[in-house]
């Protein structure tokens, strides 16, 4: 059984890749749902262990093939840190992330429109910046806890 949609990510999901000249096949839609449902910035082969629930004849091949569209069109973001397998999260809004290197888990962190302007600031001048890739590690603080 394929991957369900909510309706709005399958007007989002079929409008972004139509809009691209591409049809929006049970795999893609499966790989897109997958990362829908659990926003905890998968690697290929964790996004191919859920898929295969799914779709139980889905190659590896072709789920790598499904994020290379799905990315190509927008929908989801690649996320790489230091030199850990690409991630890829579907949070399109700016952000950065943050990695545990306790845990290995990846945060999303929010960037304010303020914060967002004085990083454009940063940019040489005559040049426009298309993406904002930014990444922190660390670790939990126990004066915190």
């Amino acid at each position: 059984m394929a991957f369900s949609l909510s309706p709005s990510s399958k007007h989002t999901f079929a409008h972004s890749l139509r809009e691209k000249g591409l049809r929006p096949t049970k795999q893609r839609a499966c790989v897109y749902g997958v990362i829908l449902d659990k926003r905890d910035h998968p690697t290929a082969d964790d996004i191919f262990d859920r898929v295969k629930k799914h779709l139980p004849g889905t190659s590896f091949a072709t789920v790598y093939n499904c994020l290379e569209t799905l990315v190509g069109c927008g929908l989801v973001r690649q996320v790489n840190m230091d030199r850990s397998p690409t991630r890829y999260c579907p949070n399109l809004t700016p952000h950065a992330h943050f990695k545990c290197t306790q845990t290995g888990q990846i945060f999303d962190v929010q960037i304010d429109q303020d914060t967002l302007s004085k990083m454009h600031a940063l940019i040489p001048k005559g040049f426009l910046a298309e993406n904002i890739d930014l990444c922190f590690s660390g670790k939990g603080d126990s004066s915190t806890n």
